[in-house]
């Protein structure tokens, strides 16, 4: 694959190798022939994006991706950072550890969603690990944890079923076990949301609470007729009016990539391991249409930062094992009942961000997640909350979690 693997010589089942990134230049250059060939679809016939991203944003982004875009860079950033690999349950775990210079900092296990990565928290380790710096409290000090989900960037893709959440959630747990942390915190937006919820339904020992930027808090008894694009019921108030609202358009317009990935991984993959092009439109349509943007994402985001998220899946070949997740979770994420919220007993906390695919009504949270220990509305910021604002997500952290600190 042209990807650098453990550089050390212990191969111990349990052994935490360092890892260093180094993708072939042969790959490069494939990357950039295709480019070049791409064969374009004809021009939308809308002024919008009802049938989706535009054509000239996509090959404004493609063009810069094979003439002025330089992985290396990316590469180097990634490889400034301590970097590890670990195999846990048969499939190798690929993270990143950082320990902030405070000794009793709080460890915290950060994690991904689509179409994101690691480099969606790679701002915010600075203000998470060195707080000091960024206007902060020596005490509210974190070390870092920050792994590849399995079929993720540089992990191991699993090759039989049952790496859903749950799995996905017991390796964590492992994994900062392994790291010798005898306590710990979990946070996550999108399927990290879902994995850190099903961290706190295991509720291992050492667990101290989950802190989620995309809740699931739908009552069970909306999830229905928000799918079904019914009428919002006369007595939801306010917020709860628009939250049904923002997600029934989600589910009645936005929400076929999803539907795709979960009954038919493999065929999506097929075009995400053969046309960069695809898989460019296919991720950029994400950060466009979820980012606190109004649908210009390099507003939030340099197209450096979304070419290096979109670059680690093409080089990877991740499309297909990334949307398998989609398949091993077949939930619908936003359903407090789906998840099992009610089961979470550790502390849980949640920070609302604007341009979140929808804003979790207080309300809502509270009857989901009856251990609920922290609630607050964001000035700003979307799906993406580390990528977009790391030093607001990094603040919400320091402010949700300062009560579990011992």
């Amino acid at each position: 694959m042209g990807l650098a693997g453990p550089a050390a010589a212990d191969t111990a089942a349990d052994a935490i190798r360092p890892y260093h990134v180094h993708v072939d230049e042969q790959q490069l250059t494939d990357l950039r022939q295709r480019l070049a060939a791409t064969r374009w679809p004809d021009k939308e016939t809308v002024a919008d994006t009802s049938q989706g991203v535009q054509l000239a944003q996509v090959q404004a982004l493609v063009k810069y991706w094979g003439d002025g875009y330089d992985w290396r860079k990316a590469e180097a950033r990634l490889n400034a950072l301590p970097e590890f690999i670990t195999t846990i349950d048969g499939v190798d775990i690929q993270f990143i550890h950082v320990r902030s210079r405070n000794p009793h900092a709080m460890p915290l296990i950060l994690t991904h969603g689509w179409p994101g990565s690691q480099f969606e928290f790679l701002k915010a380790i600075g203000p998470l690990t060195d707080p000091v710096a960024y206007g902060g409290r020596v005490e509210d000090s974190f070390d870092v944890v920050i792994p590849s989900i399995p079929g993720y960037g540089f992990s191991g893709k699993p090759t039989e079923l049952g790496w859903g959440p749950e799995r996905v959630a017991k390796a964590w747990d492992v994994l900062m076990k392994r790291l010798g942390y005898s306590h710990y915190v979990s946070q996550g937006g999108d399927h990290g949301s879902v994995i850190s919820d099903a961290l706190g339904r295991l509720a291992p020992p050492g667990l101290l609470g989950i802190h989620l930027n995309m809740p699931a808090t739908v009552p069970p008894e909306l999830v229905k007729p928000i799918n079904s694009g019914d009428a919002p019921p006369a007595s939801l108030g306010g917020a709860e009016r628009d939250a049904y609202s923002a997600l029934s358009t989600f589910f009645g317009r936005n929400a076929a990539y999803g539907a795709l990935m979960v009954t038919r991984p493999q065929t999506i993959g097929y075009l995400l391991s053969d046309s960069p092009a695809g898989t460019a439109a296919w991720m950029y349509e994400k950060f466009a249409a979820w980012s606190d943007s109004d649908g210009h994402p390099e507003r939030v985001l340099s197209r450096d930062e979304m070419l290096d998220d979109i670059s680690l899946y093409w080089l990877t070949n991740t499309g297909a094992s990334a949307s398998r997740f989609y398949w091993e979770n077949n939930n619908n994420n936003f359903s407090a009942a789906a998840q099992k919220t009610a089961d979470i007993k550790v502390p849980v906390a949640i920070s609302v961000f604007p341009h979140e695919i929808y804003r979790a009504p207080k309300r809502w949270a509270q009857r989901a997640y009856p251990s609920l220990s922290y609630f607050h509305e964001v000035a700003k910021g979307g799906h993406f909350a580390a990528w977009e604002q790391p030093q607001l997500f990094s603040e919400e952290l320091r402010e949700a979690f300062r009560p579990l600190r011992k």
